[in-house]
């Protein structure tokens, strides 16, 4: 078997397994109505939270940083693309998430990546929780550090685990604080009082919580003394990159050794204006009411699930899964939802494990109380087939 057929052969693969994935063809903005495949949907498949997207006032401060400066940052932040935007944004992250500094990566998989290869390696222990986002579980390999998988969210195995790390140079406990693939929210708490007590750097990807949860959406780990905390502006804020707050020292730190920030260009400006704004919108009453939006639609859909006999999270958040199982009849599920005018999409192998195949509906601000409803309704239309 030649090189080529080897690698045709695991394609094969996939598509026995029914595993293989297509991008599909979306136009529109990422609204509560999207173009699907040539077809209209209500979109419960974007991360797009609280429907800023397609702000105006984004938008506008986007287009004026444009027409001020370009586009491209053209060089590395250490190189001669360290602008006074991406500085200014770094000064307004950290006053808003009250650390002493900030950092800017260009996406949170890049940060998650560039954090734990440039503080831990193979002398050093850490410990994550089993459905970390594949970002932490990657920047782990990288370090190349022993790595510990915690059961989900079981505050024992976490302590075990740095117990035995005892002997490590440096042990590093990480965690997202919303799941986003479970719509569960990590006791991070708890899990931080025991990484402080066996002197372990605490790491809590924040990606799917800033914005959402917390005073002035600052995440769930607001009022938390956590080491490391990361976030991004793809999702909640609408735009794109990310940023890892923390004391002055560990970010400095992070700006020589992190490679994933040393070696890219830095994030154009108009991406960094949108940001910019974004924070200021979210952080203040008009966030506040998104928020309060969000949450009242949450609990409609959660109701509206609970009356159709389906389960619905114990603290409802932004995120709804539906447990199918098999990959296959996720998909031919979610094609049934699409043709509803539903747009969920079905998430399979390797982005949750086997045999947990799923339904992920993610709620946004801007749905209404008639976008809920219709899904509803077609859950409805389809509960024989539902588990």
């Amino acid at each position: 078997m030649t090189t080529r057929d080897s690698l045709l052969a695991d394609l094969a693969q996939l598509d026995a397994g029914g595993l293989r994935r297509t991008p599909r063809r979306v136009r529109g903005p990422q609204g509560p109505e999207i173009e699907v495949d040539g077809r209209r949907a209500i979109n419960f498949s974007s991360n797009n939270y609280l429907g800023l997207a397609d702000h105006p006032a984004l938008r506008a401060a986007a287009l004026r940083a444009t027409e001020v400066e370009g586009f491209g940052a053209a060089a590395s932040r250490l190189i001669s693309g360290n602008l006074e935007a991406h500085r200014d944004l770094e000064q307004r992250l950290a006053s808003w998430q009250g650390t002493e500094a900030a950092l800017l990566f260009n996406s949170g998989y890049q940060a998650n990546v560039g954090i734990l290869s440039a503080l831990a390696g193979p002398e050093d222990a850490i410990i994550s929780d089993r459905l970390n986002h594949a970002s932490l579980i990657d920047g782990a390999r990288l370090a190349r550090a022993p790595v510990s998988v915690v059961p989900h969210r079981d505050l024992g195995g976490f302590e075990r685990a740095l117990r035995a790390a005892r002997g490590a140079r440096r042990r590093f406990l990480v965690t997202d604080s919303f799941f986003s693939m479970d719509g569960d929210r990590a006791p991070i708490a708890a899990i931080g009082e025991l990484a402080h007590a066996h002197d372990a750097l605490f790491l809590v990807d924040e990606a799917h919580a800033v914005g959402i949860f917390g005073p002035s959406g600052r995440g769930l780990g607001a009022t938390l003394p956590i080491d490391l905390r990361m976030g991004t502006f793809g999702k909640a804020f609408g735009g794109f990159g990310a940023f890892v707050a923390a004391d002055a020292q560990l970010i400095q730190l992070l700006t020589n050794q992190a490679r994933s920030f040393v070696f890219t260009t830095a994030l154009p400006v108009p991406v960094v204006a949108w940001a910019r704004a974004a924070i200021d919108l979210v952080s203040g009453p008009a966030g506040d009411e998104r928020r309060a939006r969000l949450a009242s639609l949450v609990d409609r859909f959660c109701s509206g699930l609970r009356a159709l006999g389906l389960p619905a999270p114990d603290q409802p958040g932004h995120v709804v899964p539906l447990i199918v199982g098999d990959a296959r009849r996720t998909m031919a599920l979610s094609e049934a939802l699409l043709a509803r005018g539903v747009f969920a999409q079905g998430v399979r192998p390797p982005t949750v494990a086997p045999g947990t195949s799923r339904l992920r509906f993610a709620l946004m601000a801007t749905h209404r109380d008639d976008h809920i409803d219709a899904a509803l309704d077609a859950l409805h239309a389809l509960r024989r087939e539902l588990p």
